[in-house]
């Protein structure tokens, strides 16, 4: 920091020693007494030193200060003129009016950009729920007659319920409001009801269900680990074409959802949760939008739930969501 110092003032250093300079070149030029000009010089230093000392004792308190702006600017960019130190020449102030200049400008541009996102947060929301009602007026219609096709509209309209739902969970996800109703829910009933949305699915695919019934409750939120449920069970029984989807808890309160479909290469199982990462059989089976997965890790950050996946190609996956973690951390 010192050195940084000698750099920024290296003109007034400079100056100095040509000082000193001129002072001898006057001793050897006029023959002037030694003992003098040395008393002068030794005198011009020390209280020098004592001047640089007391000056960079202001100028590492004012970095100090400035790098607390900086880092409050990061969190508050908003507030970042109540931080600022006060202006010691008209350099500063000029800064000080490039920064006002630019603060102005980004709280218009920043309230302007706010005032985008609520109106398309309000559209959407009022799409998704408008939405909801000629598709439960269709399924209402298709459930009058129990034919393949009908059944296979069924699936096809499950399938859009699905994706409205996602719509909805990514505008509520980034919403300032926590949105979290935390409480003690028998888990079951949260388990229950997703496994009744999917029961067309399981009997469409001939797909066999175990699941055995654990009497236990869990501290979270209903509507958001529904969510995770929903998406991870759409996932397995997409991905599933025989065999049987497993859903347990066990006694570490670790949710287990596993399946015997196509699995996931190991190859892209470290990008699954990235945004529209669809990997290998996303882009093969051409049914994959990318966000399932990565919604359901943001919501499971958003519980302090641990979430991960297991798998292997051909042979399955399993993932696995950490609800006692949230607990702990809660607590």
């Amino acid at each position: 920091m010192f050195i940084k110092y000698i750099k920024q003032y290296k003109f007034i250093a400079l100056l100095f020693i040509i000082f000193v300079a001129i002072f001898w070149l006057i001793l050897f030029l006029y023959n002037s007494d030694v003992e003098a000009v040395l008393y002068a010089t030794f005198l011009c230093f020390f209280l020098t030193t004592i001047l640089i000392i007391i000056h960079f004792n202001h100028f590492i308190k004012k970095h100090k200060n400035l790098q607390k702006c900086i880092d409050k600017a990061n969190q508050y960019p908003l507030l970042i003129n109540e931080e600022l130190p006060v202006n010691t020449n008209i350099i500063e102030e000029d800064y000080n009016a490039i920064i006002q200049t630019i603060l102005v400008n980004y709280k218009n541009q920043h309230a302007k950009a706010e005032t985008s996102r609520l109106d398309m947060i309000d559209y959407y929301s009022t799409w998704v729920h408008q939405i909801k009602t000629p598709i439960a007026a269709m399924r209402m219609k298709l459930q009058m007659e129990d034919t393949d096709s009908n059944r296979a509209l069924l699936t096809d309209l499950f399938h859009i319920e699905q994706y409205v739902e996602m719509v909805l969970c990514y505008i509520r996800l980034d919403s300032e409001s926590s949105d979290l109703v935390l409480k003690n829910y028998n888990i079951d009933t949260i388990l229950k009801e997703s496994i009744h949305k999917h029961a067309g699915e399981f009997v469409h695919k001939r797909l066999s269900l175990e699941y055995k019934q654990t009497n236990r409750r869990i501290l979270t939120d209903e509507k958001w680990l529904s969510f995770i449920v929903d998406q991870v069970l759409f996932n397995a029984i997409k991905y599933t074409k025989k065999g049987s989807i497993t859903i347990l808890l066990n006694d570490e309160d670790i949710l287990i959802i596993r399946d015997t479909g196509i699995g996931i290469s190991s190859e892209d199982l470290p990008r699954i949760f990235e945004k529209g990462y669809t990997g290998y059989n996303g882009r093969f089976h051409k049914k994959s939008t990318g966000l399932g997965l990565y919604l359901s890790k943001k919501v499971a950050n958003k519980l302090s739930c641990r979430m991960w996946v297991e798998s292997e190609l051909g042979k399955g996956t399993s993932v696995y969501i950490d609800l006692h973690k949230a607990q702990l951390e809660l607590e």
